[in-house]
């Protein structure tokens, strides 16, 4: 008899450590953010300007502050966010099946990813643009990139483009990053290096580019990067909005755009009105 009552003793201690258990771990990106608790962002590590780890382990660009003022505002510290990679490829997946809250990751809202994903925002609205040496006074228009040697990273369309519709004589020529290119263009083996004017700016920003480059300015498609969202989630959507209206508002954002772009010169367009994608 003794026996079996420390064992339902036993089992009920048991029981209620599992509760706990499993209710601490249900709450782990709630979005009070009350008690302390983390919340996992999506973003990109290798795109100066927008999103880069730093060789000391911290992260900067204007996506990881977009992404720190949005999660500020959702009841999260700085030091309860955990930043987490998610390259291209990977981001409806990671939305799907949880393993992050959000993404911000200079990822721009189209119908086919509209089909998988929600998107708050757009709180940036970019553009396919090239980017030349400071001295090259040369291309003043997209035309002019005819019989000049156009660099973009391999997979990329942003060259194809141009020359399909702008640009037909233009040579293309295929890098594996953008670092590749940049250096190829400060050596003149390339001309110009054409995808998001946002990551163009963020890289021409960088301390040991200062001076070297300078955006064209042809904005040539929109861009509207939006934070991606687990689809249906319409309150946390809202928040999130609420978020990044906020942030323009007190004049958060045009701070973020100045310490990130500001050293390349990028005229960027005025913050867009939340929900209006522009086409």
């Amino acid at each position: 008899m003794q026996l079996r009552k420390v064992t339902a003793a036993s089992a009920a201690v048991l029981a209620l450590a599992l509760t706990a258990t499993a209710c601490g771990s249900d709450d782990k990106d709630d979005a009070s953010g009350s008690g302390g608790k983390k919340i996992t962002i999506g973003i990109k590590i290798d795109q100066p300007g927008l999103g880069l780890k730093t060789p000391d382990g911290k992260y900067t660009g204007f996506d990881v502050d977009v992404a720190t003022y949005v999660a500020k505002e959702l009841g999260y510290d700085a030091k309860n966010i955990e930043f987490k990679e998610t390259k291209s490829a990977d981001r409806e997946t990671a939305i799907s099946r949880g393993d992050v809250k959000f993404i911000v990751a200079s990822y721009s809202i189209n119908d086919e990813r509209l089909q998988k994903v929600d998107f708050a925002g757009p709180y940036l609205l970019a553009h396919q643009d090239i980017l030349v040496r400071a001295d090259d006074n040369s291309i003043t228009k997209p035309e002019d990139l005819n019989n000049k040697k156009l660099c973009s990273v391999t997979g990329s369309t942003s060259a194809q483009n141009i020359h399909d519709k702008l640009a037909p004589k233009a040579q293309l020529q295929e890098y594996g990053g953008y670092s590749e290119c940049l250096t190829g263009l400060e050596n003149k083996v390339v001309d110009a290096l054409t995808t998001d004017d946002s990551i163009l700016a963020g890289y021409a920003a960088q301390d040991a580019n200062k001076g070297k480059f300078k955006l064209a300015g042809f904005k040539m498609t929109n861009e509207n990067y939006g934070i991606g969202l687990k689809k249906g989630d319409a309150d946390f959507k809202k928040k999130v909005n609420d978020a990044l209206t906020k942030m323009v508002e007190d004049g958060s954002w045009d701070k973020a755009v100045e310490a990130n772009f500001g050293p390349a010169n990028y005229k960027n367009d005025p913050a867009p009105k939340i929900g209006n994608v522009v086409k």
